[in-house]
C-alpha cells in the first residue's frame, strides 16, 4: 500500500471518528441539558472524548505519510460522514436545506485548504506566539461571552461552535509550530505553548459540547468543522508565511471559496432556525441514553435558563 493510500485511509476513518464524537456529543447535549459544558457523570460523554482523540491521532497519522494539502481538506468530510450516520444510528434525517448547506461548507473549505501553500511554523520566535496565544484566549472568550447574550438556541449555539472552532484551530497552529521544533527532544521552551496546547483543546473540547445543546447536529458541527481549519490557515497566511497558490488569481479563488462556505454555514443556520419554529417527537436516544425532554422542535427557540457557571466543557 502506498504512503498516499494509507493518508487517504487514515484521513477517512478520522473523518468517521470526528462524526461519530459529534453525534454523541449531540445526544448527550439533548439528554443532560443541565450539564452543558462537562457532563464528566456521563459515561457516553467519556466515549466522545475517546472518539475525538483517536480522530486526532489518526488525522496525525495521516499527515505523516500524506501531504497537507490533501490530508486538511478530507477532514471536511466529517459533516458529510454525520449526517447520514445520524440517519442511521440515531433515526435523524437531515433535510435538503441541511444537505445543501453541508455540501456547501465542505467544498468551500475544502477549495480553499487546497489552494493555501504551507510555510515554516517554526521559524516565529517565542514571544509572537505568545502574544498569539493570548490574543486567541480573549478572542475565543469573546464569542464565549457574546454567546451567552443570544437567546435562540441555533445562533447561540453558531458562536459557541465558532468559539470552539476557533480554539481546535489555534491548538492545530501550535501543534504545528512544536512539531517543527522538535527535533532532539523537547526544549524546555517549548512548554508554555504546549501549556496552550492543552488548554485551547480542552477548551475547544467544553465549548463544541456546549454547542450542540438544543441546536441539532448539522449547523454546530459545521461549524466546528469549517472554523477550524480557516483560523489555522489565516494565522498562517499573517503569521507564517503561508500563501495561496497561484497568486492574485489564486487568492481571488480562495475568497470565492469563503464565501462559498460561509453561504453553506449560513443556510445551515436559517434551516435550523426555520426548524425552530416547527413542533415534533423528540428523536430517539442512543441505547444507554435517557429520551431528551420534551419535543425537539420546542427546544430550539428555548432561551438557556440553567445557571450553568461559564466553565468550558
Amino acid at each position: 500500500m502506498s504512503a498516499l493510500v494509507l493518508a487517504v485511509l487514515l484521513s477517512l476513518v478520522s473523518a468517521v471518528a470526528y462524526a461519530a464524537a459529534a453525534i454523541v456529543q449531540e445526544r448527550v447535549a439533548a439528554s443532560a441539558p443541565s450539564s452543558a459544558y462537562a457532563p464528566v457523570r456521563r459515561p457516553a460523554w467519556w466515549g466522545s472524548v475517546t472518539l475525538n482523540g483517536l480522530g486526532s491521532a489518526l488525522h496525525v497519522a495521516a499527515l505523516a505519510y500524506g501531504p497537507l494539502t490533501l490530508v486538511q481538506p478530507m477532514g471536511a468530510l466529517t459533516i458529510v460522514f454525520a449526517l447520514p450516520m445520524s440517519a442511521v444510528f440515531i433515526r435523524r434525517r437531515a433535510g435538503a436545506a441541511a444537505w445543501r448547506g453541508a455540501v456547501m461548507a465542505t467544498a468551500g473549505l475544502a477549495g480553499l485548504l487546497a489552494l493555501t501553500k504551507g510555510a515554516d511554523a517554526g521559524a516565529v520566535a517565542m514571544g509572537p506566539r505568545l502574544v498569539l496565544a493570548a490574543a486567541g484566549l480573549g478572542a475565543v472568550a469573546a464569542l464565549f461571552v457574546a454567546s451567552r447574550a443570544l437567546h435562540r438556541a441555533a445562533t447561540r449555539s453558531v458562536l459557541l461552535a465558532a468559539a470552539a472552532g476557533s480554539a481546535f484551530g489555534l491548538a492545530s497552529v501550535f501543534t504545528k509550530s512544536v512539531a517543527e521544533d522538535w527535533q532532539s527532544g523537547l526544549p524546555a521552551a517549548e512548554l508554555p505553548i504546549l501549556f496552550a496546547i492543552a488548554a485551547f483543546a480542552l477548551v475547544g473540547l467544553m465549548l463544541s459540547q456546549a454547542s450542540y445543546r438544543g441546536a441539532g447536529l448539522a449547523a454546530p458541527l459545521a461549524t466546528v468543522t469549517v472554523v477550524n481549519p480557516v483560523v489555522a490557515a489565516a494565522i498562517g497566511l499573517t503569521l507564517f508565511g503561508e500563501s495561496f497558490r497561484y497568486g492574485t488569481a489564486g487568492t481571488a479563488i480562495a475568497l470565492g471559496f469563503g464565501v462559498v462556505a460561509a453561504g453553506g454555514l449560513i443556510l445551515l443556520t436559517t434551516e435550523r432556525l426555520n426548524a425552530g419554529r416547527r413542533t415534533g417527537p423528540a428523536p430517539a436516544p442512543v441505547a444507554g441514553m435517557p429520551a431528551a425532554p420534551g419535543a425537539a422542535g420546542r427546544q430550539e427557540d428555548t432561551p438557556d435558563q440553567t445557571a450553568t457557571p461559564p466553565a468550558l466543557r
